[in-house]
Formats: C-alpha cells, structure tokens, sequence
C-alpha cells in the first residue's frame, strides 16, 4: 500500500480512462471509503448511484458536451495557468478536459454522488456532506491504482441529469467520478505555493510555520 502522504501527493486528476472492465470488487473498496467519510450530524444522506448502463452514460454525456461547448471550452481558452501550471502544462491539461468530454461515457464505471435533500432546495452549504466521501473515494482509487476525477459539470442541466439517472424526488446529484484504469501515470499534483495561500490569524498575515 502506498504511504496515504504520497497517495495524497500523486492524486492527479486521471481524465484519460481505459475502457477494460473494473473489477466488482475494486469499486466495493472505493464504495467503503466513501462511507467512511464523515458527514453533517452524521445523518450519511448521501446516495451513491454506480452506473454502467451505456445507454444512461450516453444520456448524460450528451449534456456534459452541451456544458464543454457553452461554457467549459471557451473558459479553458480565455484562462491564464493557475498556480504550480505554466502555459505547456495548462494546454495539456485543456487536451485532457476536452478528451474526457469527447469519452465521458465510455468510463466503464461511473459512481455517481448524491444526498437526499428531501423538500430542502440545494444550498450552499448542501454538498459538505458529501463531498468527503468524495475525496476518500478518489484517494482509495488511486491508493487501487484506478484512475478518477471529481467532475460536477452535469450540475449546469441537473434536472435533466437527475432525470436521466431516474433520481427519486427530493435526490440529487452532486459529482460523478468516472471510474477506469488510467492511460497515464500518476504524478505529483501541480498546486501553488503554500506561502500564497496560508495566513496567520489575520488575512494577508503571512503563516510562520
């Protein structure tokens, strides 16, 4: 097993997927992490939906595409790198976003995340229940050597992605991670330096430690 620092470390967002079957009892694991994650009050409303239907992925796909071509791609195009990216990387980095738009559905695993809101309108503070298990999922993926992202774009048309996954009122969607063995390799994350990000007591104070 890898040490949990460098799986943390090496957790790159894997949008360039195999499309060779994930064994039942890979996804379980990753399934088990992600109840294991805390949650408000400890009510676990969340809901783990795992789609292998191609029918249901096409569906879908359909609608992350729509948000590429309105929304995603001309954002990608007119944005400078973010901080641990440089111009060459950021390109890359755009190449892999558009490749998982183009084979979105043809991950062969999609774990899609939900909660049951009941009556309750989504909020603000609505996916902080769930988006821990999130994060344990896509730590136990990589810690399996299976490749994932977080990926919440479906959200632009929700109604209509909770209606192709036949969500019960009162349930929604929040992220799906498509689920495969990765075509690359895991490497270090390219994140800014902590420095710019951490402060001390006061915001813009500089953190000592």
């Amino acid at each position: 097993m890898v040490d949990l620092f460098e799986i943390m470390a090496t957790t790159r967002a894997m949008r360039r997927l195999k499309s060779d079957p994930v064994p039942d009892a890979l996804v379980r694991k990753v399934l088990e992490a992600g109840v294991c994650a805390p949650s408000g009050g400890n009510y676990q409303k969340w809901r783990f939906l795992v789609v292998k239907d191609m029918a249901v992925k096409q569906a879908v796909q359909k609608l992350y595409k729509r948000a590429y071509d309105e929304v995603i791609g001309p954002r990608y195009a007119g944005s400078a790198p973010p901080p641990g990216s440089d111009p060459a990387r950021y390109a890359r980095q755009h190449a892999a976003v558009e490749y998982l738009t183009d084979h979105f559905h043809e991950a062969p695993v999609w774990i899609v995340v939900c909660q049951e809101d009941g009556t309750a309108a989504p909020s603000r503070s609505s996916g902080a229940s769930v988006y821990p298990a999130v994060q344990n999922m896509l730590l136990a993926a990589r810690a399996l050597g299976l490749g994932s992202t977080l990926t919440t774009r479906h959200m632009m048309f929700a109604a209509e992605a909770d209606a192709a996954f036949g969500l019960p009122e009162g349930v929604h969607s929040y992220a799906i991670l498509p689920l495969g063995y990765p075509m690359g390799k895991f490497g270090p994350v390219g994140r800014g330096r902590l420095e710019d990000v951490v402060f001390a007591d006061r915001w813009g104070v500089p953190y000592p430690g």
